[in-house]
C-alpha cells in the first residue's frame, strides 16, 4: 500500500515497519532520498537505506509513531512526528529509542507520497 496523503505516510510506514516488510519500507522513499543519522554522515538512496534498514529489521522491532503536524504547499509536505521504537539487543535486554522526526514527502506523478529527507532524530546533520 502507497500513501495517498501526507497523512497516509505515518500509517503505512509503521505498520510496514512493524510487519518487518523491509521492501514496502524502501518503497516509501524517493529514489534519491536522504535519510539522516543520529551521528555521521547521511545515508543516501534507495539501496543504501535498504542497507540501513536490514539492520533494524532484523530484529525485529516495534515501532509507534505519531504524526504531529504536516504542512503542505502543492506537491510537498512537511511533516513533524514523534516516535518509540521497542526491541531486544544481541544479548537479550529490552531496548527502547525514542525520538522526534521531521521529515519532507513529494508527491509522485501516480498521485502517491514518498520520503524524500527523513530525518528521524530532528538532528540536522548530513
Amino acid at each position: 500500500m502507497r500513501p495517498l496523503t501526507p497523512e497516509d505516510m505515518t500509517r503505512i510506514f509503521s505498520e510496514a515497519f512493524n510487519r518487518g516488510d523491509l521492501e514496502a519500507v524502501v518503497d516509501l522513499y524517493e529514489p534519491e532520498a536522504v535519510l539522516a543519522r543520529s551521528s555521521g554522515p547521511a545515508i543516501v538512496g534507495r539501496e543504501a537505506i535498504r542497507h540501513a534498514y536490514t539492520a533494524y529489521l532484523s530484529t525485529r522491532p516495534r515501532m509507534d509513531v505519531a504524526a504531529r503536524a504536516i504542512i503542505k504547499t502543492g506537491d510537498l509536505a512537511l511533516c513533524y512526528g514523534e516516535w518509540t521504537m521497542r526491541g531486544t539487543n544481541a544479548d537479550g535486554t529490552p531496548r527502547a529509542v525514542s525520538g522526534k522526526a521531521v521529515e519532507v514527502l513529494r508527491r509522485q506523478p501516480d498521485g502517491t507520497w514518498r520520503f524524500v529527507l527523513d530525518d528521524p532524530f530532528s538532528t540536522g546533520v548530513a
